[in-house]
């Protein structure tokens, strides 16, 4: 046995106290192989050890909610008798490292999360930082990223409906992808991970074991140094065509009554499937290494243990039901083999060529992990702006904002997805939300993902608010009733107390914006030391909480979307205006300033006009509909235009009149169509529910015109679809000819 060094406990991401911990639960030193199972399960990305204290302050129920956070995927009631299942993860280091291959087998994971727990997917989005658009390595990273993505997503049949995509110096050394799956279940046929049954067997089936991502957990908790690209070998390669297989196979079984629980190998692979499961049903757990199915030969059971080979899952059967689910398995000409049995000693024990290789007690592994209440100082609040520029000439700022990298289309982006395959996608890329049809019913589900770093960056607390705010917008922008939140909280380095201190922010937010508006969290995934020094990136991220959101609509041909439908019709804008362009993308892109607060959310506000907003949509009344964000009013109108090739003449109040504020990125706030015939009621019930809102304009023509007090400002619809569309071709150059 080799001897365990200070330098080896080190290598494994221990500190000294944490091995220390170690010895304690041991009562002996470990050996390799269990000093490897201790520091991946110990690892930031397995066991929350930084964030934990923290989540559980977060609101996670509801009565929508069949299972909070704690399983694969959170868990909501669609009514029928059926369920959503959902959940959104993080795979940001290994896309930076191997941007094909890390974002692929992000898809991938996800993917299992959601269908071991018996959904059938059927929609993925995404949730994409890339740095400066001009950086020598980004235009690599977008390719490999947008490729990966799409070539595991459309392989597996599963429609990428979604997503969102955003530039900022802060992601140079280290992009985020997020990546999350929405599947559909039964609601009495809904499977869970806790193992039971002493005796029973245990089994793995998928693809064989590799030597690849091993130390994947470990590498995906510490940030970057000048080394990122030697750790190309700590990266997993993904087949979705086995994925393909193993969905149907595993469904397939589900009919039956043969799995007493179930879990996917994702992260720290063997190692987090079966402790989790052990320790979830209070059990412990024996494994016979020599019957691990592998891929690679004289692998040894630490290879074994940490590998993070993909298409693999790890199940308990009733006992006499192996042949049968054997027999399924071949079918789909996927390995099958039974590795162990659950035990009742509450400890996990390896045996390997006849000897015993590792007993570990369980508890330390999991519910006993370090929990850390790490230093953290808020973030200051920031000025109120000063010095606030105009405009002087709208129409010019608007094609400068139309064509900025955080605005411009993402046609480029979303045409290499396959968005329809499965014939029940009703909303394509391009609107507030996507919304897919619950298959062979009236119901859709809607779904989106949403976030402003710059915002969570100038005030956590108000940026937290804020991006669970916009997605319950969105959701309702499109006529569904937000149903619950998943979410994917990307930081930097949680052991600096500024950091530490966005992480605290922006989760007190996002649960007061959650219990405000009725939207639990239901799952999610923590992603921390997001930083780097290497390729001359800076050293931290922006604080990116990415929320997934999930709504229903109980008729889906009801839903709205953002294109006018018709010339002549009403623009309204109903929300409370208030002309806060404080970390505005007008102010970052046409005047080079990231100044002053982020816009205030009312969430109490947020609510009403929500509320108010949907049923009208579901009244027919509203012929088109968009919520104001990045680029306040003016880019909403444009992007209403764009969507329609439908122009519009705004004549706003005064008030509203000045250049720059047609920029501020209030929120609450919805731009809206209506046909005469409708506007009387509208306009009375808003002002019956206490609702501001005011006609703005009409839908005419082919140019967007701003009648100003001072001037008349006019760019024609040709001219900004030139803009919007020009970024991501001439960015990619050669690249562009794949869409």
């Amino acid at each position: 046995m080799s001897e365990i060094t200070p330098e080896i406990v080190a290598e494994h991401g221990l500190s000294p106290e944490e091995y220390e911990r170690v010895l304690h639960a041991m009562g002996r030193e470990p050996n390799l192989t269990e000093l490897g199972i201790f520091s991946v399960m110990w690892s930031e990305h397995c066991s929350y050890k930084s964030s934990r204290i923290h989540l559980k302050k977060l609101p996670t129920e509801g009565p929508q909610v069949i299972c909070g956070p704690g399983e694969n995927a959170g868990v909501v009631d669609i009514g029928d008798g059926q369920a959503a299942i959902f959940k959104m993860e993080s795979h940001n280091h290994p896309s930076y490292i191997e941007p094909y291959q890390g974002a692929a087998t992000g898809v991938g994971g996800i993917l299992r999360d959601v269908f071991t727990m018996g959904a059938r997917p059927v929609a993925n989005m995404n949730a994409l930082r890339f740095g400066r658009p001009d950086h020598p390595k980004m235009r690599h990273l977008i390719a490999g990223v947008v490729h990966g993505i799409g070539g595991y997503g459309n392989c597996v049949g599963v429609p990428t409906v979604g997503g969102e995509v955003n530039f900022h110096p802060a992601y140079d050394g280290n992009i985020l992808v997020n990546a999350m799956t929405v599947g559909v279940a039964d609601t009495d046929k809904i499977f869970y991970s806790a193992a039971s049954g002493v005796g029973n067997p245990i089994v793995y089936v998928g693809s064989k074991t590799g030597r690849d991502g091993i130390h994947g957990a470990t590498m995906a908790s510490a940030d970057f140094g000048e080394d990122a690209d030697e750790k190309r070998p700590t990266v997993q390669v993904g087949d979705p065509f086995t994925e393909k297989l193993l969905i149907e196979a595993c469904l397939e079984l589900m009919s039956s009554d043969a799995i007493v629980a179930i879990q996917d190998m994702g992260a720290a692979g063997l190692t987090s499937s079966s402790v989790e499961m052990a320790s979830k049903g209070g059990v412990g757990i024996e494994l016979i290494m020599d019957d691990v199915p592998q891929r690679e030969t004289g692998m040894t059971p630490y290879e074994m243990m940490l590998s993070e080979s993909q298409e693999r899952m790890l199940m308990v059967l009733k006992p006499g039901r192996e042949d049968f689910a054997k027999a399924i398995f071949d079918k789909w000409d996927l390995d099958f083999a039974v590795i162990g049995h659950v035990t009742d000693t509450g400890r996990m024990v390896l045996k390997w060529k006849g000897e015993t290789v590792a007993d570990i007690p369980l508890a330390p592994l999991a519910d006993e992990a370090p929990i850390y209440d790490r230093p953290h100082v808020p973030t200051p609040k920031r000025e109120a702006l000063a010095d606030v520029p105009e405009s002087a000439d709208l129409a010019a700022d608007l094609l400068t904002l139309m064509s900025s990298p955080d605005i411009a289309s993402r046609r480029w982006i979303w045409e290499q997805y396959d968005h329809m395959v499965g014939a029940d996608t009703v909303q394509r890329p391009g609107g507030d939300a996507a919304v897919v049809r619950v298959h062979g019913s009236d119901k859709a589900l809607a779904i989106t993902t949403d976030c402003t770093p710059r915002y969570c960056f100038a005030d956590p607390v108000e940026g937290g608010k804020q991006a669970i705010a916009e997605a319950w917008r969105n959701l309702t922008a499109v006529g569904a009733t937000p149903l619950a939140v998943t979410n994917c909280l990307n930081f930097a380095n949680p052991q600096r107390p500024e950091i530490m201190g966005q992480i605290v922010g922006c989760l007190e937010g996002m649960g007061e914006a959650c219990r405000a508006l009725d939207f639990p969290i239901v799952s999610g995934n923590v992603s921390l030391y997001n930083e780097s020094k290497a390729t001359g990136g800076g050293s931290a991220i922006l604080p990116t909480p990415a929320i997934g959101g999930l709504g229903l609509m109980p008729d889906w041909s009801k839903s709205a979307t953002i294109a006018f439908k018709g010339a002549g019709d009403i623009i309204l804008l109903i929300g409370e205006r208030k002309g806060q362009l404080g970390q505005s993308l007008w102010l970052r892109e046409v005047h080079g300033r990231e100044d002053g607060p982020p816009p205030a959310v009312d969430l109490a506000a947020e609510k009403r006009v929500g509320d108010f907003v949907r049923d009208h949509i579901r009244s027919g009344a509203i012929t088109a509909i968009h919520d104001v964000s990045d680029g306040g009013v003016a880019v909403t109108i444009a992007e209403m235009a764009l969507a329609s090739n439908i122009g519009a003449l705004i004549d706003g109040p005064e008030p509203f009149g000045t250049a720059g504020s047609w920029f501020a990125e209030d929120q609450g706030l919805y731009v809206l169509t209506v046909q005469d015939a409708a506007l009387l009621d509208i306009l009375s019930g808003a002002q019956a529910a206490g609702i501001e809102i005011e006609p703005i304009g009409r839908t005419c023509g082919t140019r967007l015109i701003f009648e100003l007090s001072d001037s008349d400002h006019a760019v024609a619809l040709d001219d900004l679809r030139r803009a919007h569309e020009a970024f991501f071709p001439r960015l990619m150059g050669a690249e562009a000819a794949l869409a």
